[in-house]
């Protein structure tokens, strides 16, 4: 009989926090100095301990070779579960059982010591992982050559930048083939061509045989990757199954995003003490704001935005997924004048127009940035700013015409075709 190569039951992760008590007024100070004054004396400060559920009665198993995505918002347990899979923290309670050997990136730097040499950790890690050392010396050029190091594979690690260790990295826990493989969203400190690099070399890895956990909040990697993938909520498994239902469960799920979302309170509004970001709301052309629009009508997506300081340069945009977390395309206003003006303090509207017969049906998450071109700057970057939804009739009138079925495509244009008798 073949076994999981990894089972999980009952795993829970408490953590304990301490908080300070409020200070004591100077008359329950005094008071309490007549009636404890040795413990005052000590200098012992009142703490208030409580206990936190990072994770809560988690159950699965992971069968060689799967590619599983772990997915969920900030703090729904996803880098808890990968750090207690990868043994770098004890579970509560609970079982966990693995039949291979494990490689984990979880964090800038994890596994390295920052006084040796890159030449040296690679020799180091790949005898972490038990490897002989000349299965490292067969692999070491491969490793070298895909983290783009050459000329530093002999400098100590510690004045290496953050995008070098990342890459170093990621080719030692790749290419020294470990039977379980975790990723944690580490990734995001390299650059794109990199990303697009190691998402690759992952899916080479799961199809020569090996596991691939692989946490991320990009839902086009995920869906790219991953077959299966485990979507969290406060530290429970809300689902586990195929990956573009997970994500279309995820994208959904946002409580509270809905079409039209507003910051009332200006400090707590995305951004940073440049501009501010008040509002975005999706409409159609009379202004109109709602939960679903007809796929044969124009679409208005408003940003309101506030800018805080005088002569900051900055353009607007907007990016599309679909409910797979598809990037449908990014938009930036760079045919108007006002991305390279410096701007004025005050308050700002910006709309961008989605022409009709353009979007597919389904579920679409708006993300709103504002940043510089160059130099590169992003101001604010809210992943999550409203949610909408695209209905297709079949009455005529779109791409679809009075085809009932499922209509595939992540964009639905109504396209020109030309027909003539030739004979």
């Amino acid at each position: 009989m073949t076994h999981p190569i990894i089972e999980v039951k009952n795993l829970s992760k408490q953590y304990t926090i301490s908080q300070r008590l409020p200070y004591e007024t100077f008359r329950d100070t005094a008071t309490n100095l007549v009636k404890k004054p040795f413990q005052l004396l000590k200098g012992q400060k009142k703490l208030k301990k409580e206990s936190f559920s990072a994770l809560k009665d988690i159950n699965f198993s992971i069968n060689q070779g799967e590619r599983i995505g772990i997915i969920g918002r900030n703090g729904a347990g996803k880098s808890t579960l990968l750090k207690v899979l990868s043994q770098i923290t004890h579970p509560t309670t609970g079982e966990i059982k693995l039949r291979g050997r494990v490689a984990s990136l979880l964090e800038v730097g994890t596994g390295f010591h920052p006084e040796l040499t890159g030449r040296e950790n690679i020799y180091l890690n790949g005898a972490i992982l038990g490897m002989k050392q000349s299965e490292i010396k067969s692999r070491f050029d491969e490793i070298v050559a895909f983290a783009e190091i050459e000329k530093f594979i002999d400098t100590p690690v510690k004045r290496y930048s953050s995008g070098m260790y990342v890459r170093l990295a990621f080719a030692v826990a790749a290419h020294l083939e470990p039977d379980i493989l975790i990723v944690d969203e580490v990734l995001a400190v390299g650059d794109a061509q990199f990303q697009k690099k190691c998402l690759g070399k992952m899916e080479e890895v799961g199809r020569g045989g090996r596991t691939v956990l692989f946490v991320s909040h990009n839902m086009d990697a995920i869906t790219r990757l991953c077959d299966s993938s485990i979507y969290l909520v406060d530290g429970m498994i809300a689902y586990f199954g195929p990956t573009k239902k997970a994500v279309s469960m995820y994208l959904k799920s946002d409580s509270g995003i809905t079409s039209v979302r507003k910051w009332p309170e200006i400090s707590k509004a995305p951004g940073n003490d440049t501009v501010r970001l008040l509002s975005v709301a999706v409409h159609d052309e009379d202004n109109k704001t709602s939960e679903s629009f007809d796929i044969r009508k124009k679409i208005g997506i408003t940003l309101d935005y506030e800018v805080l300081k005088e002569g900051c340069i900055f353009t607007e945009g907007c990016s599309l997924l679909n409910d797979q977390g598809v990037n449908i395309f990014d938009s930036h206003d760079v045919s108007s004048d006002w991305w390279e003006i410096p701007r004025n303090k005050g308050h700002y509207s910006s709309t961008m127009w989605i022409p009709g017969n353009f979007l597919a049906e389904g579920n679409i998450t708006v993300g709103i940035g504002l940043l510089n071109h160059d130099p590169f700057i992003i101001y604010l970057n809210e992943l999550n700013a409203v949610i909408f939804n695209v209905v297709d009739s079949i009455e005529g009138g779109s791409a679809r015409g009075k085809y009932g079925g499922n209509f595939p495509g992540v964009i639905r244009p109504l396209l020109q075709w030309n027909t003539v008798k030739i004979a």
